[in-house]
């Protein structure tokens, strides 16, 4: 099952071609995401991701609950592995 994952916004740069990536922090993971389908976003802003892409903008709140529910089912711990997987 896919689900997308909110994580806050700490950079965002347009490319030379004029597309939106940013840097998005999930916990204590950093990850590069496509930021075209919400080019509004800002630094401190918080997104849902899905497979690389921010496709919704949320509040904090919100993102802090979905984080809280998955620090109770261990869905945090996946995280941590797929990325020491991409660093090794």
């Amino acid at each position: 099952m896919c689900l997308g994952i909110p994580g806050k916004v700490i950079e965002v740069q347009k490319t030379e071609l004029g597309l939106v990536r940013g840097k998005v922090q999930f916990g204590g993971i950093v990850r590069e995401v496509d930021l075209s389908f919400t080019p509004e976003v800002q630094v401190g802003d918080y997104v849902v991701v899905h497979v690389g892409f921010a496709i919704s903008k949320i509040d904090e709140a919100e993102a802090q609950q979905v984080f809280e529910y998955l620090r109770q089912i261990g869905g945090l711990e996946e995280l941590d592995t797929e990325d020491e997987a991409q660093t090794s």
